[in-house]
């Protein structure tokens, strides 16, 4: 990997030559010029860190700044001056400069200075590759889909993507309610700020409030300093207020205001924040029927509901079964370095049989293991779970009991009971309240087995 490179604009020529000197000692490569003019011809060669002078004759140093700024507006720059007024450090701050240092300048600081500067930009490159990757991962055209009822969601995310109107996006687990609030968002107006995601029912409730609009210090046992929230953090972007069912009732007031003026104050604090914020949230459970019956607020699911998207089951679209199989088989086959690996025509009709109660999510995570568990590059029905293998003629899992081929293979009930809890937990990602109403038993009932059987969540 080739050294850092490091641009030295200055006027004074023993200065430029006693830091071209320095730099070269700590590791650098450098280029030095005498004016912003000259140095602006070559910004093609893209320095890491610019050491810029603050007074220069012909082209200024705040002129040069501002001028990089536009060209490339994460290229740190470090301001030199003779001047040690701080309305000038201000001035260059405000324009854009990373660090400000006077003359004589502090060389053991001023490496620092530049180390912290180069491992900045290093991040920053890093997250903007990341974000080409997520934009391009959730573009139209990379979300895998060959039916009617799929592309007519398409339709609407196409429609909602640059509006400033509020989504509902319902579904069942599974589905990839957050996939589409990220096409939106990313195919939107709003793509290049922040994409900010937060889940109501995996946060307790007593600390749900402060996640969403902060704390000032003091606010609360443990409020050891000031926290800022999503709402706050996702100032300018967007914010997915994913499981937005699982609100408490006393916070649902507060979501209606933010929602309704923009507005918030964090936890303890009395100032009024202002937050330009894009509200998509999302949903497994019927808002309209809980607040029918009060377990939501009527004026909040209207306000959430402007423009509902619903997004039909695995089971609904029943042609992407082997479509989405084929592509996770290829993804999880690249990563295990076992690109040839195919299906069998069997193992291709169990999954189209199957119901998938958990949807894509559950069928990612079936291909996924599969590719593990297979012994040659075929994956045969044996390499697949027992629910697939031994399903009903109607698509749902087979009994535990069925799968039994002989007495070698019974197990205790017990046992059958802790694979049960550990599955549906792993489908309904720790949600407690989901995976107890699922299973059909108390949240207390469920707790217990959790403990019992050392059962993460």
């Amino acid at each position: 990997m080739a050294n850092p490179l490091i641009h030295i604009v200055d006027d004074d020529y023993s200065l430029r030559r006693l830091l071209e000197f320095t730099m070269k000692t700590w590791g650098y490569e450098c280029r030095v010029f005498s004016s912003g003019d000259s140095f602006l011809k070559s910004l093609d060669d893209n320095p890491n860190v610019v050491l810029l002078d603050h007074m220069m004759p012909g082209l200024s140093g705040l002129e040069t700044l501002k001028t990089i700024k536009d060209k490339d507006p994460e290229l740190p720059v470090i301001m030199l001056s003779a001047q040690g007024k701080i309305d000038v450090a201000v001035e260059m701050m405000r324009a854009g400069a990373t660090d400000y240092f006077t003359k004589p300048i502090d060389l053991k600081r001023l490496q620092f200075a530049l180390a912290n500067a180069i491992n900045l930009h290093n991040l920053q490159d890093k997250v903007r590759q990341l974000q080409d990757t997520l934009e391009s991962s959730v573009r139209f055209e990379n979300i895998i889909s060959n039916s009617g009822v799929m592309q007519d969601v398409l339709k609407l995310v196409d429609k909602a993507r640059n509006s400033e109107i509020n989504v509902l996006i319902e579904g069942e687990s599974g589905t990839g309610k957050e996939l589409i609030a990220r096409a939106i968002h990313f195919n939107g107006n709003r793509k290049d700020y922040p994409f900010v995601v937060i889940n109501c029912a995996a946060i307790p409730r007593e600390l749900l409030e402060s996640e969403l609009f902060g704390h000032e210090r003091g606010a609360f046992t443990g409020a050891i300093e000031r926290k800022i929230g999503k709402f706050e953090a996702a100032h300018t972007g967007t914010i997915f207020l994913d499981e937005i069912g699982e609100l408490d009732m006393s916070l649902q007031a507060k979501m209606l205001r933010v929602i309704h003026t923009k507005q918030f104050e964090r936890v303890g604090g009395v100032d009024t924040l202002s937050s330009d914020v894009r509200v998509i949230s999302a949903t497994n459970r019927d808002l309209l029927s809980m607040a029918e019956q009060r377990e939501f607020r009527e004026d909040l699911y209207y306000r959430l509901s402007t423009f509902p998207i619903k997004l039909p089951s695995l089971r609904e679209r029943p042609s992407e079964i082997t479509l989405l199989a084929e592509h996770f088989l290829s993804l999880f086959g690249e990563r295990e370095d076992r690109a040839n690996i195919t299906f069998h025509a069997d193992t291709l009709a169990l999954l189209q049989r199957y119901a998938w109660p958990g949807n894509v999510r559950e069928l990612q995570s079936v291909i996924e293991r599969s590719v593990l568990l297979a012994e040659t590059d075929v994956i045969r029905p044996q390499d697949l779970p027992q629910a697939l293998r031994f399903a009903k003629e109607d698509g749902s899992a087979g009994s535990a009991a069925l799968a039994f081929a002989s007495r070698e293979d019974v197990v205790p009930l017990e046992r059958i009971k802790e694979k049960v809890v550990r599955r549906a937990l792993e489908l309904f990602e720790g949600n407690i309240s989901e995976t107890a109403r699922a299973l059909d038993i108390g949240r207390t009932t469920l707790y217990d087995i959790i403990k019992k059987f050392e059962i993460s969540t």
